[in-house]
């Protein structure tokens, strides 16, 4: 039943309140998220760039990483921006297409980034469990068809989003109470049934997230029995390690995915900043830490990167004393024409 206020329209704008309640904190705020925004670009993009340009790294492991990284960047320019928009120059206005849109790319970018952690668990089951057969299971064509599918479960679940949204009742406000346009605090201003966009969330997070993180499990399962079958220790240590990385960035995505989803649900009393923020962390977390833990538990990430580096400082210092030698020719012409002119 739509409720008496209902205007029976999307508004053109919607208004993003950003985090209620800590209004007087924005400014350190800001700088703490530029910082991370920033940091992850950096790192996301250098990423890319090493895996691209290092042929050594044209593995199937890194392939993934290479999905993995690009989902990342994607899901953090999905978001950050905007928010930024808010905390820096109180920018709240959002049009609603606009913001349509971005909930589709932040809820797609999401359930790829999950595909491509259960695709990565995978990897390592196979790299682990069946290492001689490793690059005949994995090929190109393979590694190629898993990220389509990844990427069109994505857009097959949350193309009928926006376009149902658009359709519903809208009461008079246009406040959303959040940071983005996520799906369940645009629904709030609907003045409409909205028992499909309730049931629709939870069997995604629970089907699609859920789904996948017991895939994971299962995979670690079978590749701690394959570890622990193998006659020395070291082995065992360097076995189980190869997976250390792919661990971490589990971690990082699922823990705070459903930590933000149990509070939704369950935490009634909690603070509407804190639903907020924890809905920050699980986008941007996982790009700022994917990078630094395949860097430093890769080896040929961590020399590329070194490298790079030093080819740098090399140049920068290159330039430093050709520039020094030019000036010392120039004084060295100047004062030998000085001293014609004083004879």
């Amino acid at each position: 039943m739509s409720r008496p206020n209902a205007t029976g329209l999307m508004p053109t704008q919607f208004v993003l309140l950003g985090i209620p309640g800590l209004e007087d904190s924005y400014l350190y705020m800001a700088l703490f998220f530029t910082v991370v925004y920033v940091t992850s670009v950096i790192e996301n993009v250098m990423l890319l760039f090493i895996i691209k340009i290092d042929r050594s790294l044209h593995e199937p492991m890194y392939f993934f990483l290479f999905m993995l990284s690009s989902i990342d960047l994607a899901l953090s320019n999905s978001t950050t921006p905007k928010m930024l928009g808010i905390l820096w120059f109180n920018f709240h206005i959002i049009y609603s297409e606009a913001c349509l849109t971005q909930m589709f790319f932040i809820h797609s970018f999401a359930i790829m980034e999950s595909a491509l952690l259960l695709a990565m668990a995978f990897d390592r089951y196979v790299a682990i469990c069946n290492p001689l057969r490793y690059t005949l299971i994995l090929t190109k064509w393979v590694i190629a068809n898993i990220g389509i599918l990844a990427v069109g479960r994505a857009v097959a679940l949350m193309t009928v989003l926006p376009f149902h949204i658009k359709k519903l009742p809208f009461c008079s406000a246009n406040v959303i109470h959040h940071s983005y346009c996520e799906h369940m605090a645009v629904v709030k201003l609907v003045c409409a049934d909205t028992t499909f966009n309730n049931i629709f969330g939870l069997v995604v997070a629970l089907f699609i997230a859920g789904l996948d993180l017991i895939f994971i499990i299962c995979s670690y399962v079978l590749i701690l029995r394959a570890v622990f079958r193998l006659a020395s220790r070291e082995a065992r240590f360097k076995a189980f390690g190869t997976c250390a990385s792919h661990i971490c960035a589990m971690l990082s995505f699922y823990i705070p995915v459903v930590l933000s989803t149990v509070v939704y649900r369950f935490g009634k009393n909690v603070p509407i900043h804190i639903h907020i923020l924890l809905a920050n962390v699980y986008l941007m977390l996982p790009p700022l830490i994917n990078p630094i833990v395949y860097g430093v538990k890769t080896k040929q990430i961590r020399t590329r990167v070194r490298s790079i580096f030093s080819v740098h400082f090399i140049c920068s210092t290159n330039v430093c004393t050709k520039n020094t030698k030019t000036h010392s020719m120039q004084d060295s012409h100047w004062n030998h024409r000085r001293n014609l002119v004083n004879q």
